[in-house]
């Protein structure tokens, strides 16, 4: 089967989902949004599509068929609606689309749903845990790996754990990586270091990017940004995608076997 998954048939899809090898179901989660003056608006997508990609052969060593789906692209975004070209939708109405996806993905018998997600923003990260909460209630595994959390946010860079990071070092870095065509240098060369943590904003009650300190919809030191640093950030976060993966079709295996002995 093609890891990219809508170039697959429909008989392809059900040979492999038919099949003894337990079959993964990838969603690459981002939003369409500004990511200052040099990064395109599909930042986001981007870097969850280049961490899903990176994970199938880490997922293929472990025995996992894995498949890429169509990105999500759209989510709540609203800290930078006020930047053309930024979409942003309800939680509920992302919780919906997900919840949907997740019921047709489980009753084709696909054996977990990975939330690979790269857009930061709180209220995204909040609906993504509850949507997953929700999904596992409904029977289909998944797994996510939360690079909020503390202990996953320890193995990315310097400039993520400070929450100076929208369209900044570690973002460019990941873009330049995967599409370093989208990059606009020149633009990049002009950007002054911004170091106002996002984080920070954020619990002290800032709304939008400008209350945060970010007029240009960048926090961050962009130009210190490389496609080195990128690769390894993605390989970084690849990895962690995979061990989620790993351990959550291990526990449906576990949970699987009791059954098949009755």
């Amino acid at each position: 089967m093609k890891n990219v998954f809508a170039d697959n048939t429909w008989p392809t899809v059900r040979a492999a989902l038919a099949g003894e090898k337990p079959v993964v179901a990838i969603l690459p989660c981002g939003a369409t949004e500004a990511h200052g003056p040099h990064l395109p608006l599909s930042t986001d997508v981007i870097i969850s599509e280049s961490m899903a990609h990176e994970a199938l052969a880490g997922l293929a060593q472990h025995g996992i068929t894995a498949v890429v789906l169509p990105p999500l692209a759209y989510a709540p975004a609203e800290y930078a609606e006020a930047f053309a070209g930024t979409i942003t939708v309800s939680a509920a109405a992302a919780t919906a689309l997900l919840l949907d996806i997740a019921r047709s993905l489980r009753a084709q018998g696909f054996a977990c749903l990975a939330v690979a997600n790269s857009h930061f923003d709180p209220a995204n990260v909040a609906m993504l845990r509850e949507a997953a909460e929700t999904i596992r209630g409904l029977g289909l595994p998944v797994a996510f790996p939360d690079f909020t959390r503390r202990k996953l946010a320890q193995t990315l860079t310097e400039e993520f754990q400070s929450g100076a990071c929208h369209a900044g070092q570690f973002e460019t870095s990941l873009v330049l990586a995967a599409r370093a065509d989208l990059v606009d240098d020149a633009a990049r060369a002009k950007l002054a270091d911004n170091p106002s943590s996002l984080t920070e904003a954020f619990s002290k009650g800032a709304r939008t990017f400008e209350e945060a300190g970010g007029p240009e919809a960048y926090f961050g030191f962009p130009r210190r940004a490389s496609a080195t640093e990128g690769r390894e950030t993605c390989r970084v976060m690849a990895e962690a995608l995979t061990r989620a993966v790993v351990e959550v079709v291990a526990l449906r295996n576990q949970d699987a076997a009791p059954q098949q002995m009755r």
